[in-house]
């Protein structure tokens, strides 16, 4: 009797056995399961060698989302810029155009549309290059014609740029309303 008791216990021990190997052996993954799966690490400085927790492919795609929206948002703020700049252009040309003067109001302008230039001339990828303009304007009401064409003119190239280039040729033309300004600023206020 003793015999049939360890052998009922035996049983019983085997298939508690089984059945916790079938728990602890990973089963395949189902599609969605797979979501979770870990991607081969991240390192900010293959020198210094600090991983960083590896990222679930939700999370990646997340990340890709937002820097898609990232993206847009920039677009849309230098559109707004371009868009601000040639109102603000218009605005001092036609302020220019009743006076034959640049008043301070003007002036406050001119410097919003410099600070407008320089945040296109970034958004497009460029830096702070000086250009030597092939004619600068001898005169104010020169210099003003100038302002009103290439402030135009670069409100339509950022309109026609896709978001994902960087456009030298609106570079160049930021470059050259910014040396214009500069140019503006040295001339006298009146005509």
């Amino acid at each position: 009797m003793m015999n049939l008791g360890l052998l009922k216990l035996a049983t019983q021990l085997g298939k508690a056995l089984i059945v916790l190997s079938l728990i602890a052996t990973p089963l395949p993954l189902s599609a969605g399961q797979r979501l979770g799966q870990r991607q081969k690490p991240l390192v900010d400085d293959p020198a210094k060698g600090d991983e960083k927790e590896p990222l679930t492919l939700a999370e990646e795609e997340l990340r890709a989302t937002r820097a898609i929206k990232e993206a847009d948002r920039e677009h849309k703020e230098n559109l707004g810029r371009a868009r601000e700049l040639s109102t603000l252009g218009a605005e001092i040309i036609t302020s220019f155009k009743q006076k034959n003067a640049l008043n301070q109001e003007d002036i406050k302008k001119l410097e919003k549309v410099e600070k407008l230039a320089k945040g296109i001339r970034r958004a497009a990828g460029g830096s702070e290059d000086k250009v030597e303009m092939e004619k600068p304007p001898s005169d104010l009401a020169a210099a003003m014609e100038m302002l009103s064409n290439l402030s135009q003119s670069l409100k339509e190239k950022v309109e026609k740029t896709p978001k994902h280039v960087i456009s030298a040729s609106v570079i160049d033309e930021a470059n050259v309303l910014l040396e214009l300004i500069r140019i503006v600023r040295t001339l006298p206020s009146k005509v």
